[in-house]
């Protein structure tokens, strides 16, 4: 495929990479109804293009979304003044991002939207449908002319259960290769019982089901509270994981892989080297305070379900390479996350020399590979 790799003898696979949604992307594709008020660019004079989004006060610098290989000094600027067409071109050009592929020695990417993100915490579960349908026919072009390296995950608004599942049905259809879930449903949450179809026809689509760090944030229908930031701005970025993993519990804990025991979920770009504590932290909570505290009927220990129901993905989490074999070493996903902020593009080879040199090569086959491979059913 073009691609320089000395880590494995098999294609590396970036389990978490993002798109950077061009201009157009929403607006023309969007139902009729939403056209004026779909998601589009502006020029902002302080702070370059921003994508803004009728509903929500946050705008997206778009220089943050492609920001990948940027020095920390760097990254300052291309916040304030990033102009589109100045950006990583490989973020909304497919054949300029197997270039970008090729130069950091990735074979295939799972691809995940940008904007995308930020419109699953959108308070109008209607906008939010409309702008999900808009975006999945949007990567499904991008993803087409290069669909053995560029593997796109579709979103699905969670408006009610039974319109999940023709959002899957549908996503299935396009030939994309996973749903990307908002981190609220509208109705309930997903422990509730009134999912039980809708994992049930994702478990039988094949299709495995993402929630993504800052797709989880208070405001939306069915939050059961704030969450706020406290101290320095940059004090805040310290708590994007715990979204990912307040759902992760309560899938668990809620009994969701007790009555869905073939179900698949990735938590996606919340690092990994928490994993072993927080099965350790949940046993200990279901062993002494479960008679008091309630939760789900389960048979087995919360750790159990962690260990076979759930993928993680990291990129460069150093302790998650040093204690692969404290969690289950099949079920975790490195990535490159190309091309935001934190992608370690252009250089993940020389990263992944290092942060795996102590790993086994059955190790770094199933990190880098095999894992990813076999839950998206990938034939490289």
């Amino acid at each position: 495929m073009g691609t320089v790799n000395q880590i494995v003898d098999r294609p590396i696979i970036s389990a978490d990479s993002h798109v950077m949604e061009p201009p157009g992307t929403y607006i023309d594709r969007i139902a009729h109804k939403y056209r004026a008020t779909a998601p589009r660019v502006e020029s902002d004079p302080a702070r370059g293009d921003t994508y803004v989004i009728h509903g929500m006060k946050e705008t997206i610098p778009m220089g943050l979304v492609a920001a990948a290989g940027k020095s920390a000094q760097e990254l300052g600027q291309a916040a304030r003044m990033a102009k589109f067409e100045d950006l990583h071109r490989g973020g909304w050009d497919p054949q300029a991002r197997i270039g970008d592929q090729d130069l950091d020695g990735v074979a295939a990417e799972i691809i995940y939207p940008s904007v995308g993100m930020v419109l699953c915490n959108h308070p109008d579960p209607d906008y939010k449908k409309a702008c999900f349908d808009a975006y999945n026919l949007w990567i499904t072009e991008y993803c087409d002319p290069h669909r053995e390296r560029l593997l796109g995950v579709g979103q699905t608004a969670m408006r009610t259960p039974t319109e999940g599942i023709k959002d899957l049905q549908e996503i299935k259809r396009l030939g994309l290769r996973g749903v990307m879930m908002p981190g609220f449903p509208v109705l309930e949450d997903y422990e509730h019982e009134i999912y039980d179809e809708f994992w049930a026809a994702a478990s039988e689509l094949g299709l495995p089901l993402s929630f993504h760090i800052l797709t989880a944030k208070d405001g939306v229908p069915g939050s059961n509270g704030a969450q706020r930031s406290r101290g320095p701005k940059l004090n805040g970025f310290m708590t994007i994981i715990r979204g990912c993993q307040d759902i992760m519990g309560t899938m668990i804990f809620g009994g969701v892989f007790e009555r869905h025991p073939k179900l698949k979920i990735v938590c996606v770009e919340a690092d990994a080297g928490w994993v072993p504590h927080y099965m350790y932290r949940m046993d200990h909570a279901y062993d002494r305070h479960r008679y008091w505290l309630t939760a789900g009927q389960l048979s087995k220990m919360p750790s159990e379900y962690f260990r076979e129901n759930i993928y993680v993905t990291f990129q460069d989490d150093w302790v998650a390479f040093k204690t692969m074999d404290l969690c289950n070493p099949r079920r975790l996903m490195w990535a490159n996350d190309f091309p935001h902020s934190d992608s370690t593009w252009p250089n993940s080879q020389a990263l992944l020399a290092t942060h795996t040199a102590d790993l086994s090569t059955q190790s770094k086959q199933w990190l880098l590979h095999d894992n990813v491979a076999e839950l998206y059913n990938l034939t490289h």
